[in-house]
């Protein structure tokens, strides 16, 4: 009985620790979407227009995330699995904008994309390494991690893709880095779903 009360104990403590976490992590997504909104339009990137909107999907997440947070096994699957379709939607308006834009041939502002991209990086670096210790959870906590994950990756690929911009006064490197961008989603979108399946089947 002893031996139950600690894991029940061990359990709420890791609980109330994700919970401090998300709290931190939520703040500066939506700080990152309202920095980020307000020039990835001016930019004509596309690029950081995808990654303005993930902010918010991210922060959106996060604060879900933080209401169902020591809910039923069933709740928070659910909620993962919302998080999974939203990602895949999320891919899915970035494959299309991506198209709009080099249809357009638009060329993107490369200082700006390279300087938000990188105050960008910073903040989802810093996402990432605070959420690390909780990559292995349920779908809940492993749909945080890997949004925080593919952030931080998107955000290196951005950098490459201004100093592209920049060297060749082309549109095409921000296309690149969306198209990843767009990928990246849509597997993390299967993932997740396919594990919150997983885990509604036995909850």
């Amino acid at each position: 009985m002893a031996c139950c009360d600690h894991d029940i104990h061990e359990e709420d403590l890791k609980v109330k620790s994700f919970r401090n976490i998300l709290w931190i992590v939520f703040v500066i997504n939506l700080l990152m979407f309202i920095v980020e909104f307000g020039t990835a339009f001016f930019a004509n990137s596309v690029s950081l227009q995808a990654d303005a909107l993930d902010f918010l999907a991210d922060s959106m997440t996060y604060g879900v995330t933080l209401l169902v947070l020591g809910s039923s096994l069933r709740m928070r699957a659910s909620v993962a699995m919302l998080k999974g379709l939203s990602m895949g939607v999320l891919g899915i308006w970035i494959f299309a904008r991506t198209f709009w834009n080099a249809s357009e041939a638009i060329v993107p502002l490369a200082g700006v994309m390279g300087t938000v991209g990188l105050i960008a990086l910073i903040a989802n670096v810093v996402s990432a390494l605070l959420l690390y210790k909780f990559r292995g959870g349920d779908s809940n906590m492993q749909s945080i991690w890997l949004c925080s994950r593919n952030d931080a990756i998107g955000n290196v690929a951005i950098i490459i893709a201004a100093s592209g911009v920049f060297a060749m006064d082309s549109g095409w490197p921000d296309f690149i880095v969306a198209m990843l961008m767009a990928t990246l989603s849509t597997i993390a979108s299967f993932q997740i779903i396919r594990q919150a399946s997983s885990e509604l089947k036995t909850a």
